[in-house]
């Protein structure tokens, strides 16, 4: 069986050079911090008596600051948030989150943490990539991580901080299952994805849609047409930012205008608006991306195909753990399907849909959808298929 991935903090419920790929994971107006050391801030430790590398649980601050979309995006802000609070619950450690309204907040926001002394500063999301890497630069003694990107140099050459880690999510794994999975549930033969801001992070998401619907199309002798993204242009649909959820709903609409009944949105907020869209009009279904949709963006659970999930509040917890352990280390953590890091939510209202429709499996028998999903995962996993991307994590 496909392996599901499931949030546990919800409470609720090709060939990819990967460099370096850590283990799995274990099961003001300038932005609002959560500690008693910033203004307008709330304690949110737990400490315990239980000693650590650091000295103590009451010894270790693990902080966090959101970018622009805030931490009820519902999306990897939240899911990097519930990662905070699930290594504060269970550590018993000091944790501090700072929330950030616009891009001209980040750097100063890093910098008040490091400043409050915190001993891990989590940067949620690409747009933050500059902050932590100048904080990381400055402050040699403290640790950094940053979700969604690596670092760069000014030529955009890759680079190694001693004190900073990279979290990433190999999102092109996941996203060709959902692709393939598109095409074999529209019923218009059109499907569609766009992007928030072309960043690789984002355009990977596009990359292995894409693959997915074009390996649909060569297995089924099928024509289904994908709108928003050419992979191999790299070029494609995006709204601009990941806060304008009208923008989102005016790109879904022209999609469905041209006919698209699936619309995978990578654009974190801005996927709400495509949802609402997409409610309007009958037989318009949604992937939604980084956390399962039909639970986080419940008021759209009726129309949510499935989603591609990034495990990212459990590579968070699991950082914060090995930092306050003294086990921090600047090598990359890679998500993949695996080590489980990414994945397909289940199917929810839409599993017996999705076991009566029928594809060519990989080898050659026509099969439930749903097997054929299966099939192709085990595939990737075992290194039989690989899903080839520019924006691989490196």
């Amino acid at each position: 069986m496909r392996r599901v991935l499931k949030l546990a903090a919800l409470g609720a419920a090709a060939s990819l050079a990967l460099t370096a790929c850590g283990e799995a994971p274990e099961d003001n107006d300038t932005g609002t911090t959560n500690n008693d050391s910033g203004a307008g801030a709330t304690d949110d430790s737990a400490a315990t008596d239980d000693g650590a590398a650091a000295g103590g649980a009451e010894d270790f601050q693990a902080c966090m600051v959101s970018d622009s979309g805030g931490f009820d995006d519902q999306s990897f802000n939240q899911s990097g948030k519930e990662g905070l609070d699930a290594a504060a619950e269970s550590l018993g450690i000091e944790t501090t989150e700072v929330e950030s309204q616009s891009d001209a907040d980040y750097a100063s926001n890093v910098q008040n943490l490091v400043s409050q002394g915190c001993d891990l500063t989590i940067g949620v999301g690409f747009l933050l990539e500059d902050a932590i890497q100048e904080a990381a630069e400055q402050n040699t003694d403290t640790n950094f991580a940053l979700i969604d990107s690596a670092f760069s140099d000014e030529n955009f050459e890759p680079v190694q901080l001693d004190n900073a880690k990279p979290i990433l999510f190999n999102t092109a794994e996941a996203s060709f299952l959902a692709g393939y999975l598109a095409a074999g549930m529209s019923e218009t033969g059109t499907v569609a994805t766009f992007g928030g801001i072309q960043l690789p992070s984002v355009a990977i998401f596009m990359d292995g849609f894409a693959d997915g619907v074009d390996k649909y199309n060569e297995d089924n002798d099928a024509e289904v047409q994908l709108l928003g993204w050419d992979k191999e242009a790299q070029d494609g649909s995006f709204s601009g930012d990941f806060e304008n959820q009208a923008q989102g709903q005016t790109l879904t609409d022209q999609f469905i205008a041209q006919g698209a009944d699936v619309i995978m949105p990578v654009a974190g907020p801005v996927g709400l608006g495509a949802a609402a869209a997409a409610s309007d009009e009958d037989g318009v279904k949604i992937v939604w991306v980084d956390s399962d949709g039909y639970l986080t963006a419940s008021e759209y659970s009726d129309i949510m195909l499935t989603s591609v999930m990034k495990q990212i509040g459990p590579a968070v917890e699991d950082t914060i753990a090995q930092t306050y352990e003294g086990g921090f280390t600047n090598e990359p953590y890679v998500g993949t399907l695996e080590n489980d890091g990414v994945g397909l939510a289940p199917y929810h209202d839409f599993e017996d849909a999705v076991a009566e429709k029928t594809a060519v499996g990989p080898d050659g028998e026509e099969m439930p959808l749903n097997e054929v999903i299966d099939a192709y995962e085990e595939q990737i996993i075992s290194g039989e298929l690989t899903i080839e991307t520019p924006n691989a994590p490196q």
